[in-house]
Parts: C-alpha cells; structure tokens; sequence
C-alpha cells in the first residue's frame, strides 16, 4: 500500500506519513506529485500538510496512520527545483521541513484555501449549451440574455457581463446547470518597454561585460563598489538583458524602506510589469504579487528577505543588494540567511546571481579569496563629485549641545546657507537611553530584560527596545518619591528637539523605527528630500541603507564612540561597515562631500583606518585576523541556545548536550560553554548558549546534527526552548 510523506508545520525535526483520502485509490496515490497542499488531521486540529513523496514503506505501523482528509491542488504550485531548495535549507539549518515549506507560500495557500489564479475571468459555452435553442430559458430572462451573447461571441470577459447588467448569481445558475463554463486567462506578456540608458564609465563596462559574459547558466558574482559608484545602473542593464531573454530578475533589498526607491528607479526604466513581496503588504496583496511572479506575468520580483523563496515561471536572474547587509539573517524561528540562500538557489536552477556592495561582508570577500565568486570593482564614484573628505572631531573638553560640539554646528550652519543638506547620524532612538532619580540614584530598568528602559518623551512613555514592554513615564520616582528625576544619555528625539530650535528656518526630519511607522512614510520623505530644499537629516540605520539623497553634502556621525567597542567577533567589520555606509551618503552628486566623526577616541586604530585606508583594505586585514583565530568565515561556528525561566535548568540542559555529544564530534570540532548570553534575561528567559567551532563546513554540519539529535532526546523541562543557529551573524 502507498502511504503519503509530508512535510507538517510542526516543531518535530521529522517527517508524517499518512494513508490516502477514504475512496481514493492506490493508483491514483501514486500519480500525486510532490508539493500538492493536502488537509490532514494532526492531533486535534487540522492542518496543511506538504507532500514530499508517495513511498511503499513506512516505519509507522499501518492501523497507527491516519488518513488524509482531502487533497487541495490537482498539481503542484511550485516546481520541483524551488522544492530542492527548501530540502536544502531544512537540512542545512537543522529547521523542521514543515516550517520551511511553509515559507514558499503566502497565508492564504498555508490556510488550506483554494489558489485564485491571476488573470481574467472568462465564459464559454459547454458542449449541452451550444445545443440548446434560440428561444430556451423563457422563465429566466438574464440568463437567456447571458446565452444570447456566449452565441455571439464564443468566449467573453467576466466584465462584459458586468456591463449588461448580469449578475454573478445569474452565471453560477447557468454555470451549476452544466451550460456554462468558466477559465481564467494569464495576462503574461513578454513585453516590456526600456526607456532610456545612462552613459556608463570604463569601470562600469568592465563590470557588466564581465557578468554578462559568463553566460546564462550558474555563475555568483561580487560588484564591490564604493558609495556613488553606479551599481544599481549595472544591475538595471543586467535585468534588461535577462527581460530580453525572456526571463524573469528576482532583486532582493535588506529593508522595507529601501523598496519604494528601488522600485521607483526600476518604472522609470522599465515599462514592465513589477511585483513587490515584503511584510508592509495586506495579505491580498502578497498573494497577488505571489501569483504574478508564480505565473510568470511579473517581468520584476523586488522584495525583502523571504521574497527569496517566490516562485518564478522563467527565472533568469538574482540580485543581492546591499548583501552584506544583517538584515537578509532571520534571527528567530527558521534562522536561514536570504543572501546564501539565493546563491544555493541560483545554483539549483542554473542561472547567475550578483551580489552587491559598497562594504560587502567578509564571507563574500573570502569566497573570492578562495575562487568560489568572481569579483567586480568599481573603485570611482559615477558623478563628478568624488569620494567625500572625511575628518575626525575631538570632542574632549569640548561644549556638547544635544551631542552637538560648536565646530559640528557652525559646519551644518555653512552648508544650509549654501542650500544644501546635512545627514547626521546617532544610532539610539528615543529621548535618552536612561532615566534617574537625582536623589536616590534609582534607574528604570526592564522587569524582563537586563537593560534599562529608554525615555521616549513625545509619547510620555518608558520602552524596552529588546522584548518591546513599556509604561508610562512617571512623575515621581518610585523609590523616594522624589519628583527631580534625570535623563542621562542621547537619542534621536533630544537632539531632533535641539535642532529644531537652533535651525528654526531650515526643516528638521528625524528618520527612525518610531517615526517611520505608518506606511509610505520612508516613500514620503524621500520625495520631501529629493525636492532638493535645504534641511537636516537626523536618524538610525534607516539612513545608512543604500538611500541616494543628491543634495547631502555633509554627514555626521554624533557618537562615534558608540560603534568602536563590541563583545562580539564581528564588531570591527560592521563598524567598518557602517561607518563606510554613512560617510557614503555625503557628496553623491556633483557636489563635494564631507564627513564629520566626532569621538573621545581620535587615536582609535578603527577611526584612523577611516582616514587612511579604503573600506576595501580594511576588510583585507579583518579577514587575516579571522584565518589566525579560525573564526568564520575562514572556520565554521553554530550557535544553540536555550531560553528558559530557570536560568540554572537552561545551563543543565546544554551542559548534559555536551556531555552527550563530545564524544561523537568529527575531529577539529570544539565546544564552548555553555555560557550565559552577554544579555542573560531577555523577555522574562534566562539565555545561555553553547558554541561549536569547526574548520571545514562538513564538520560543522555533522556536529550539528548530533548536537540536535541529542537535544531532541533531552526532555525539555520548566519551560525551556532551544535552537541552533547555523552562521550566526551575532552571538549576543
């Protein structure tokens, strides 16, 4: 007897076999293809399973199996090499299968409801209608005008009926009378418009020929290129020659607010149809972007992270923009990297993929070290205006407004008047980082969290930016009562307050996660600042993403300080990064840029790296001290992790993981801790993790899966959660 394998959407690593639908039979089990949605009993609910395979031996003794409760797609909605995929990440991140199939489709297909595929809705005669006589349906007058005009036309739109005042009701009478039949007709088209080109430089038609020479099968590209360097132009020219060919590009961003502008650039070039995936959408328009990139009507699929796994009818062509970028790393629940994830898959469906970069991440560099990915430079920006100047501000001793020194200002000062714009950037939203009582010296701290709560004055409130609690802000202070309570530190909201006072003729827009909330907000204001006005610019990280603001000539980092010390290993390259990324948005057209880093560290190594050398041999360097420590990505690392409201019993738990696993490690593989997390209590948990580290990527893959076996085998008691974390990008 045939049984079904599937994959559940589950926390158990493992697959579920279950018998067919009662009535259904083994010859027709067998022609079912697999990743076909079915309806299965699981415990006591229902759920969408995914079949994997139709297989003849199962471990499950028969009368133990279920059936299955209804089978929900004639085909498959997604082809088998898109199915490979997520094999292979389940595998490879040690994720249960059920969770990663379930990422390939949007909610409305994981729900169990039926696919509503795109196009138009059109009507036809059956074979019992076209018989019927000019004069039947005497009783029902629209229905027999709805005939009338099948017997004209043949087939017609769904609309046309709509315009003679035929109600749908009307056509699923004639439709449950077998007289009428309905499709739906694809509006693919193949064709697209380009409407116009830039010039490119020598380094650009380098670059692009480069890429485009290597053919149409399986090749990974790296397009390091400085800030301003007219990357996204070669991404445009290559999109075309993939349209041209037929096919479709799959262009994925690191943030939501990065999408209206990448997105913007692509309509002004391309006539072509474009869909955008990313967690800003309704359902209903996720789906519909799906369907169109599935069905093959999307010529563009731009999204974020997971718009890694869409389907696509003819994919040609993956881009990975800004690719060194954290944010392609979920970081909870099925912890997969978007950016590797999209080299596997270019590598799968045979087709090139370019990642993109003006700081790109030591993986990359080290995967051309070692010939794995081909490498593009672009080392000149594409205006005239040249890389920016950038200078280190001592702020020691030095009169601090708002974290503003005297020499900051008078610089924002001079280029307002010159009616230009100035980016500053400080990485801490909120009022300021902490609240105190000058009495008694009591701080807000988090009653879940080992951090303190930040003050966010405009919305007279206390948050904690690591599990979101937040209260009121308090008048007095709890402990005393004392009404002299302090803030002591800076963010956004206190130095945007100060600068709106001091530059009252020129605007002052704050650029965060608390005030780019609602939607199109990032949209709007990037149109506001492209209006060339003069104004400031004040924000977090949203600033420093890939953002092109023509009119910025001078940039400011407040607290540089902030970036130079880091418990993690990759501290120092994401300093370099970010510091590269922010200095970057100075002096991007024909203006000149200036860059003002203001510290208490001038003799910092990393600071006057930033004088002296390119982001390039930088990262050079950081790559050597990586091979000497054996840290990624010269050697493997995974982390796994227990939360746990007993912060002994979580310890326990990886410390028996150990013991159990040690003896069975491949040779070069090492154990580190268990250890508490560098932030132990987070959300009401005790975190504690436990580190291997191995030299090739095979060790590390056959470690993991002992490490999780065993975990597996462990009971997990007092409410404790693992999981492993395969290339954590942070170990915090």
């Amino acid at each position: 007897m045939s049984v079904l394998r599937l994959a559940i959407p589950s926390p158990l690593r493992r697959h579920f076999d279950y018998l067919a639908p009662i009535g259904m039979s083994n010859a027709a089990l067998v022609g079912l293809r697999p990743g076909i949605r079915l309806r299965v009993p699981f415990g006591r609910r229902e759920v969408t399973g995914y079949l994997l395979a139709v297989v003849e031996n199962t471990d499950v003794p028969l009368n133990s199996l279920k059936h299955a409760l209804e089978i929900l797609d004639e085909a498959p909605l997604i082809d088998p090499q898109l199915l490979h995929l997520c094999g292979w990440a389940a595998d490879y991140y040690h994720h249960p299968h059920g969770d990663v199939f379930g990422t390939l489709f949007p909610k409305r297909l994981r729900e169990g409801k039926p696919q509503q595929p795109q196009g138009t809705l059109m009507w036809q005669l059956t074979a019992l209608g076209k018989s019927l006589p000019e004069a039947a349906l005497p009783r029902s007058p629209r229905q027999a005008q709805a005939i009338s005009l099948l017997m004209q036309h043949a087939v017609i739109k769904n609309t046309v009926f709509k315009d003679h005042g035929i109600s749908a009701s009307v056509l699923r009478s004639l439709e449950g009378k077998k007289l009428i039949q309905s499709h739906i007709q694809s509006e693919r088209s193949h064709l697209f418009k380009v409407n116009h080109h830039i010039t490119l430089n020598p380094e650009q038609h380098a670059a692009l020929d480069a890429v485009a020479g290597a053919g149409k099968g399986f090749s990974c590209h790296l397009l390091e290129g400085v800030t301003g360097s007219g990357k996204t132009e070669i991404y445009l020219r290559l999109i075309e020659d993939c349209l041209q060919q037929g096919r479709q590009a799959l262009i994925l961003v690191p943030e939501i607010g990065l999408t209206p502008q990448t997105l913007a650039r692509f309509e002004q070039r391309f006539e072509a149809t474009i869909a955008v995936l990313h967690s800003g959408l309704s359902d209903a328009q996720r789906y519909q972007a799906w369907e169109a990139a599935r069905a093959g009507n999307a010529h563009i699929v731009i999204g974020t992270r997971s718009a890694v796994f869409t389907p696509l009818a003819s994919p040609g062509l993956i881009i990975v923009d800004e690719e060194h970028d954290g944010s392609y790393k979920q970081q909870d629940g099925f912890r997969y990297s978007a950016r590797d994830v999209a080299v596997k898959r270019a590598q799968i469906q045979s087709m090139p993929i370019l990642l993109g970069s003006a700081t790109p991440s030591l993986e990359s560099i080290h995967n051309v070290v070692t010939a794995r990915y081909q490498h593009h430079q672009l080392t000149h920006r594409a205006s005239s205006g040249g890389m920016p100047q950038i200078k280190v501000l001592d702020v020691r001793r030095q009169e601090l407004r708002a974290g503003l020194s005297n020499e900051l200002l008078d610089a924002i000062q001079e280029k307002l008047q010159l009616g230009q714009q100035t980016l500053l950037f400080l990485n801490r939203r909120g009022f300021a980082p902490t609240l105190q009582c000058h009495d008694c010296g009591w701080i807000a701290e988090c009653s879940a969290c080992d951090a303190r709560l930040t003050v966010h004055r405009r919305r007279g409130r206390l948050r904690c930016h690591h599990c979101g609690y937040s209260r009121m802000l308090p008048r007095q202070c709890p402990q005393c009562n004392s009404e002299r309570l302090m803030t002591a530190g800076l963010g956004t909201e206190q130095t945007e307050d100060f600068l709106r006072t001091h530059f009252k003729q020129w605007a002052t827009y704050r650029v965060d996660s608390d005030s780019m909330q609602s939607k199109g907000s990032m949209q709007a204001l990037a149109e506001d600042i492209n209006r060339g006005e003069p104004c400031i610019l004040l924000g977090t990280q949203m600033l420093t993403k890939g953002h092109h603001f023509p009119r910025v000539s001078l940039v400011a980092v407040i607290d540089a300080d902030a970036l130079l010390f880091s418990t993690d290993f990759r501290g120092e390259e994401r300093m370099a990064q970010l510091l590269t990324q922010v200095a970057g948005r100075a002096g991007r057209a024909d203006i000149s840029g200036k860059v003002l880093l203001q510290t208490h560290y001038p003799d910092h190594p990393a600071l006057l790296a930033m004088l002296t050398t390119s982001y390039a041999e930088q990262a050079r360097v950081l790559l050597k001290q990586r091979q000497a420590s054996g840290m990624p990505p010269a050697g493997q690392l995974i982390v796994l992790r227990t939360d746990c409201p007993d912060a002994e019993y979580g310890e326990q738990f990886l410390q028996q993981l150990r013991q159990h696993g040690t003896p069975y490690l491949p040779d070069g593989a090492r154990l580190i801790g268990p250890l508490p997390s560098p932030m132990q209590r987070r959300a009401g948990k005790y975190r504690c993790q436990l580190l291997l580290t191995a030299p090739t990527r095979g060790a590390v893959q056959a470690a993991a899966r002992i490490l999780v076996a065993n975990a597996e085998a462990l009971p997990a008691r007092h409410g404790l959660k693992w999981s492993i974390d395969i290339d954590p990008q942070n170990v915090f």
